[in-house]
């Protein structure tokens, strides 16, 4: 069939700008925060088949007591053959880019091909999945086609596939049973008139994800945790946080509305299964939920624009013509969206030749970190030098070593905001003593001297 193969050529393209993108801000050293470090101790922690200890967190640390993951140590085998943070990368790469199949399939099963691939380019290219492959890696890279090949098989009416598609997101992040449970509810509506069983599963679904919400929030995550609680519900704001910040919330609706849709995805009961994320984040009283940046908007993506070719097809049948216009031209105008925003979006690094050097200082900075620092050491270290260590040495976050004084304290002192490292070392650690044995570009490595 002419066609067939547009969603897997079109994912294959993705895959390689994904993983480009991810591994140049790898090698030009640009991490943006901890989240790499973390993900990838636990992930060598099962490759090693041990408990998933994150000493960045704390020494001894298990991460299922912080966010509960497991899905991660699906990452396991192919990290115990390639052990490196590019390994993580390249992972979300593929999945992200795995996303773009039933999205791009399902509109052009419903669409036709040349539209299909439109809504596949303008979800491809989505400002929400630009921010998270930019956001070095984040477990919610496996919700993402978990969430977008549910909510093909509800456009195809193929309720118990959207089901067993949805319900395996209790295990990639906390939240999101709740979203499980809203695609439930979605397939229960659809369902009523034609399979009256199909609900009473649905709904049994619905009740699957929430509950597993609630016992993974109040009883697994606890379990884990040393103090016994989940730390994150001191994020939630039990008075009015929701009307906090809402210059910033409107903008990010916005974002997520009209350059993707043009608010068409309103009009489907697909986009129900966004409230979950969209409801946690603005009730929160931390800032950093509320806008467009970081990763927090990709699960998102698939559901606006499975929305939105759920939207076209109704709308195709209308008895208003302003409206069969509008629709039979939104899918060209959001692969043009798509396009022209990308280029203030991450993906535009890949058109200047800078992105393909490593540069010199990133070289050097390497060599000064592998020349001090051996295998299996404890290192205490800020940004910058964990990428480079966490896959060979235990890391700890710099000021969190909780009494343990480690072997080594590598320091991004870029900015020069640490005057003088010896004396910052003795405050750290007042019972020991460090001295600088590597400086370079910034970076500086103190040994502990016994």
């Amino acid at each position: 069939m002419p066609g067939s193969l547009d969603p897997y050529l079109l994912a294959a393209a993705l895959f390689l700008v994904y993983a480009a993108v991810s591994i140049s801000r790898y090698r030009h050293l640009a991490t943006m925060s901890w989240d790499l470090g973390i993900f990838e101790q636990a992930i060598r922690a099962y490759a090693h088949l041990q408990a998933p200890v994150v000493d960045l967190k704390g020494p001894g640390t298990n991460v299922l007591g912080d966010h509960f993951s497991p899905v991660t140590a699906l990452l396991a085998p192919l990290y115990r053959l390639f052990p490196s943070p590019i390994t993580l990368l390249v992972a979300q790469a593929a999945l992200f880019a795995l996303s773009a199949v039933p999205v791009t399939r399902a509109a052009a099963n419903l669409l036709g091909r040349r539209r299909g691939l439109a809504i596949g380019i303008a979800y491809g290219l989505s400002w929400g999945v630009q921010r998270a492959v930019d956001f070095d890696f984040h477990e919610i890279c496996f919700a993402v086609p978990l969430i977008a090949f549910s909510l093909e098989a509800v456009l195809a009416q193929r309720w118990r596939r959207a089901l067993l598609w949805a319900l395996p997101l209790i295990f990639v992040k906390e939240d999101l049973g709740l979203t499980a449970a809203a695609i439930a509810v979605v397939v229960a509506l659809r369902a009523r008139g034609s399979s009256p069983r199909t609900t009473l599963y649905a709904l049994g679904a619905a009740a699957l994800g929430a509950t597993a919400t609630l016992l993974t929030l109040t009883t697994i995550i606890p379990a884990f945790n040393t103090v016994g609680d989940y730390d994150y519900w001191t994020k939630v704001d039990s008075g009015f946080a929701l009307f906090d910040g809402v210059d910033t919330k409107l903008r990010t609706l916005a974002w997520l509305l009209i350059p993707t849709s043009g608010l068409l995805a309103l009009r489907s009961p697909l986009f129900a299964v966004a409230l979950p994320t969209l409801g946690w984040r603005f009730v929160s009283a931390d800032d950093h939920y509320w806008g467009t940046d970081w990763h927090y908007s990709a699960v998102l993506m698939p559901v606006v624009a499975l929305a939105l070719v759920d939207a076209l097809t109704a709308a195709r049948r209308s008895s208003r013509p302003w409206l069969r216009s509008y629709a039979f031209h939104v899918p060209t105008a959001v692969a043009a969206a798509a396009l022209a925003l990308t280029t203030a979006l991450p993906v535009s690094a890949l058109t200047e030749s800078a992105a393909y050097d490593k540069p010199a200082r990133v070289t050097a900075i390497e060599r000064m970190l592998n020349r001090s620092i051996p295998d299996g050491a404890t290192v205490e270290a800020n940004i910058g030098p964990t990428s480079r260590l966490t896959s060979r040495c235990r890391v700890f976050w710099l000021g969190n070593t909780r009494g343990i004084a480690p072997d080594y304290i590598a320091l991004d002192n870029t900015d020069g905001g640490i005057r003088d490292v010896e004396e910052y070392a003795r405050q750290l650690h007042p019972k020991a003593q460090y001295a600088i044995i590597g400086n370079t570009q910034g970076y500086v490595v103190l040994q502990h001297r016994t």
